[in-house]
């Protein structure tokens, strides 16, 4: 079955899903009022230096000041090799550490302004990692202006079209800068590649002039929205059908592919019936059990998924699975199901960092090879850099997966006040985004003139504030005035429709 890329878009959020073999893979969410700052070009001011952490702090014009590592300042080939991994690729290079020959207060001092690119957007209680070596990642390429050097994805496993791909590059490329060709770039023409290049030494030319006229601190260049980066990222010929249900969101991506990728072929639909388009396709119910703690298997087994601030724990246990022959085939059944379902939900949920997945504990040598392999083998799929461990003698396996951004379950959920923090509620945002959706499914059948929606204080105070903008499409759309009401002894997630 192709891929295809579902894209759902309204004036406070779109979100987009993967679907691949008919089941979401990944699930990308963006905020119009929260919206990723990773690529972004700031110019900074310098307002705090640490010798004894060698690294500094930069107000960027954010909340929180962002983080820079002495190695950020000095070691080019780190910062190109973390844009990599944030597109699932990796350059062939030899890692050339250049080792910092200064310790970093005598690199930046309090006060200088510097341009830096954000790396990592900021994630719980941390502020964005930046760094001084500018990427700009293009559709076949990505642009180091800081760098003198060729590489290409090590994705791109064909020796003689590596060596093909860098040539042409390595010729073509202006002097002092570098390049890296992305895994997209496989098969493509040296006029495909240079209409990229071209492309990417006009956007850095640009961005240079800006930061002479810029004070700090300052935005130089945003990059691409969610929807762009998206396509410019995930479509390829493995992608057959894109799916949107706004005209506007619709005409954009249309016009962004003519420009930037004419010879795609794709299949572009707009959605434009009554019934809401994740609806549609079944990714609601996707989307809520991503943000459960418990997941189903479907031998009735299940895994328990546990987030803090430092790690993941995932926990497998064999559940309602008493299995057929003996007491170690149904271990050995329940751990290989449960690898394709951890790939799967650590993939969609987006969960980085350390990982430490507790299996249940086989006797047998060749049955924790099997798992092992099995888990390598599902984690091929995925884009960000894994680094596996083998299993333990206590059956427990160490990852770690490549975070950049915040995982779904942080994203869309915040501390639950009723517990003290120790477990998560949907947010008052989230909740918000469900009555919108709701509203317009009731709608269709609702015969009045009047809506009464009862929600929580709070989140009526967010209706009538920020999210008041999504009410009023709803009114005009469906010329039905809607009444808020708050209801103190009201859950934060609940809230009730009624016709009056």
């Amino acid at each position: 079955m192709a891929n295809e890329l579902v894209i759902n878009t309204s004036s406070h959020e779109t979100r987009i899903a993967l679907i691949e073999n008919g089941t979401i893979a990944e699930l990308y969410i963006e905020r119009s009022r929260e919206k990723g700052i990773v690529g972004n070009i700031y110019k900074g001011r310098v307002v705090r230096v640490l010798p004894g952490m060698q690294a500094a702090f930069v107000d960027i014009g954010l909340e929180k000041a962002a983080f820079l590592y002495v190695a950020d300042v000095f070691d080019a080939m780190e910062e190109f090799e973390t844009f990599m991994e944030v597109n699932g690729e990796e350059s062939d290079s030899e890692r050339q550490v250049l080792h910092p020959l200064h310790p970093i207060e005598e690199l930046l001092q309090e006060g200088q302004e510097i341009l830096v690119q954000v790396s990592k957007e900021p994630i719980g209680t941390k502020g964005a990692r930046i760094t001084s070596h500018v990427s700009l990642p293009g559709r076949h390429l990505v642009y180091m202006p800081t760098v003198d050097h060729v590489g290409v994805s090590r994705r791109i496993e064909d020796e003689p079209e590596r060596e093909r791909l860098k040539e042409i590059v390595g010729k073509a490329k202006p002097a002092g800068g570098g390049f890296i060709v992305r895994t997209a770039a496989e098969g493509k023409t040296e006029e495909d590649l240079v209409a990229d290049m071209n492309y990417l030494t006009k956007l850095w030319e640009e961005v240079v002039r800006r930061n002479e006229k810029a004070h700090a601190p300052c935005l130089i260049h945003a990059d691409l929205d969610v929807t762009q980066k998206v396509i410019r990222d995930i479509l390829t010929e493995n992608v057959s059908r894109i799916v949107v249900d706004s005209r506007h969101e619709h005409d954009k991506i249309v016009q962004f592919i003519s420009t930037f990728m004419p010879k795609m072929k794709y299949s572009m639909e707009l959605y434009d019936d009554e019934e809401p388009i994740f609806d549609h396709f079944g990714l609601e119910v996707e989307i809520s059990r991503a943000l459960g703690r418990k997941v189903w298997l479907k031998s009735g087994g299940y895994i328990i998924i546990e987030q803090t601030e430092a790690l993941t724990a995932i926990d497998v246990n064999t559940g309602r699975f008493v299995g057929k022959h003996n007491l170690e085939d149904t271990i050995l059944k329940t751990n290989l199901e449960a690898v394709k379902e951890i790939a799967y939900q650590l993939r969609l949920r987006n969960i980085g960092g350390i990982i430490i997945i507790d299996f249940i504990d086989m006797e047998k040598e060749v049955n924790r090879e099997k798992v092992f392999t099995a888990l390598e083998e599902a984690m091929k799929a995925d884009k960000s850099k894994t680094n596996i461990l083998k299993i333990s003698d206590l059956g427990l396996v160490e990852m770690t997966r490549k975070r950049v951004r915040e995982s779904i379950g942080r994203m869309m959920c915040e501390p639950c006040p009723y517990c003290e923090g120790r477990g998560y509620v949907k947010s008052k945002t989230t909740v918000c985004h469900e009555i919108f959706r709701e509203l317009r499914r009731e709608m269709l059948d609702i015969r009045g003139s009047k809506v009464m929606l009862t929600v929580h204080p709070q989140v009526a105070d967010l209706l009538y504030d920020e999210e008041r903008r999504g009410l009023e499409e709803l009114e005009k759309k469906f010329k039905k005035r809607i009444t808020v009401r708050a209801k103190p002894g009201f859950h934060q997630e609940q809230f009730e429709i009624a016709i009056s």
